[in-house]
C-alpha cells in the first residue's frame, strides 16, 4: 500500500481504532520479568520469561493473553551445576523457525556469574511444550564479553540476530544493542554492526544501559525498541527506525528517538517498564505490547534481586504517520 494512501487510512479510522482497542487484566503473570509472547499458527499464545530465582526456564501457553495467568508453567530446561550455564539464567525467547523451535536465553557460571554469555535450545516438536530440548551451544557473536537479550526476526526473507553486548574496546562496562544476519538459527554470518550505545542521559541513569531489543515490522519499516538505563524505575523504551527496505545492516539507516518512547508513570502505579516483546490479538488485527513493570517506586537493596517485576500488555495505536504510540503503562486492574 502506498504511504499516502495508508496516512489517509490511519487518520479515518484513528478514533475507531482507539474505541476498540482491547485490555487485559494485568499484571498477566506476577514475578515474570523480560517476557516474550509468539502467537503461533496453532493458535495458541507461547509464552516465556525470566524467573525470579534464575535458576530454569519455564514455557506456559494459552488461548488469551489473560489466561497465560493460569496456564501451566513447564519447566523445560534447569541450569547445571558448575561450568557454563550455570547461574543467571535470563531473557528466555521461544520462536518457531523451519519447523522447530529455538530458545535463545542468556547464563553465567557459578563461578563468574555476571560473565554472562548467549546460549541455544533445540526443539522438533510441533509442542514446545513436549518432546525433547537439547542444548546447542553457545551463539557466538564474534567476540567475547558480557552479552544477552538475544532475539531473532525477518525482514523480506532474511533473518536477523538482534542482541545485547559491551563493545570489544569499550573501556569500562557498557552495554550495546548490535545486528547481524543469520546463516542458521544457531549462528549469525558475516560482521555484527552496532546500532545503538547509550548516549543520551535517560539511557545513562546508574548504569550506561541499552539492552533487550525488540523488533515489530509495520508500514514499510522496522520499528526496534530498547531498554536504557538501570532495571528500577529509571529503566524506560527508547525506539530505532529503518525503512523496510534499507540496509538493516548500516548503523546509518536507522533513526533513533531523542526521547524515551515508553516510561515510568506515577499517574498508574508503573515503574521502569521495560524489555517488552510485541504479539497481536488472534485476529492479526491489533499490536500488543508485552512487558514488565513494578507497581512500586523504591526498592530495598539491589533492583536485580527484586522478584516483583510483573508481565503487563496493551495495546499499541498508530500515528496518522505510521508510527506507533506506546503511551504510558497502564494502571493494574482494579486500580
Amino acid at each position: 500500500m502506498p504511504r499516502s494512501l495508508y496516512l489517509l487510512l490511519s487518520a479515518a479510522f484513528l478514533i475507531g481504532e482507539a474505541c476498540a482497542a482491547p485490555t487485559f487484566a494485568n499484571p498477566l503473570v506476577s514475578q515474570r520479568a523480560d517476557p516474550q509472547v509468539t502467537l503461533h499458527a496453532d493458535g495458541y499464545y507461547y509464552y516465556t520469561a525470566t524467573v525470579p530465582e534464575y535458576d530454569r526456564i519455564e514455557v506456559r501457553r494459552a488461548r488469551t493473553l489473560d489466561a497465560l495467568s493460569t496456564a501451566e508453567a513447564r519447566v523445560i530446561w534447569r541450569r547445571h551445576a558448575s561450568g557454563p550455564m550455570s547461574r543467571n539464567i535470563w531473557a528466555p525467547e521461544l520462536h518457531p523457525i523451519d519447523g522447530k523451535w529455538y530458545l535463545y536465553f542468556t547464563a553465567g557460571r557459578a563461578d563468574a556469574p555476571m560473565d554472562i554469555r548467549l546460549y541455544v535450545l533445540e526443539n522438533a516438536s510441533a509442542n514446545p511444550l513436549e518432546g525433547e530440548w537439547i542444548e546447542r551451544g553457545q551463539l557466538k557473536t564474534g567476540w567475547e564479553s558480557f552479552a544477552l537479550d538475544a532475539t531473532t526476526f525477518t525482514v523480506r526473507g532474511q533473518r536477523y540476530l538482534a542482541w545485547t553486548q559491551t563493545p570489544p574496546a569499550a573501556g569500562k562496562h557498557l552495554t550495546a544493542v548490535y545486528i547481524a544476519k543469520m546463516a542458521s538459527p544457531l549462528a549469525i554470518t558475516g560482521p555484527a554492526t552496532m546500532l545503538t550505545a547509550p548516549h543520551y542521559a535517560w539511557e545513562k541513569v546508574k548504569f550506561d544501559v541499552n539492552e533487550a531489543p525488540a523488533v515489530l515490522v509495520r508500514n514499510g519499516r522496522v520499528f526496534m525498541t530498547y531498554s536504557a538505563s538501570a532495571t528500577d524505575a529509571n529503566y524506560a523504551l527508547g525506539l530505532l527506525t529503518a525503512d523496510e527496505g534499507a540496509d538493516l545492516l548500516d548503523a546509518g539507516a536507522w533513526t533513533k528517538s531523542p526521547t524515551p518512547v515508553f516510561r515510568s508513570s506515577e499517574a498508574t502505579g508503573q515503574y521502569g517498564p521495560g524489555h517488552n516483546s510485541f504479539t497481536t490479538t488472534p485476529d492479526g488485527k491489533t499490536d500488543i505490547l508485552v512487558y514488565h513493570a513494578r507497581n512500586y517506586r523504591d526498592i530495598v537493596g539491589d533492583s536485580l534481586h527484586d522478584p516483583n517485576r510483573h508481565t503487563r500488555a496493551q495495546a499499541i495505536r498508530w500515528r496518522a504517520d505510521g508510527t506507533p504510540d506506546f503511551g504510558v503503562p497502564v494502571a493494574d486492574a482494579g486500580r
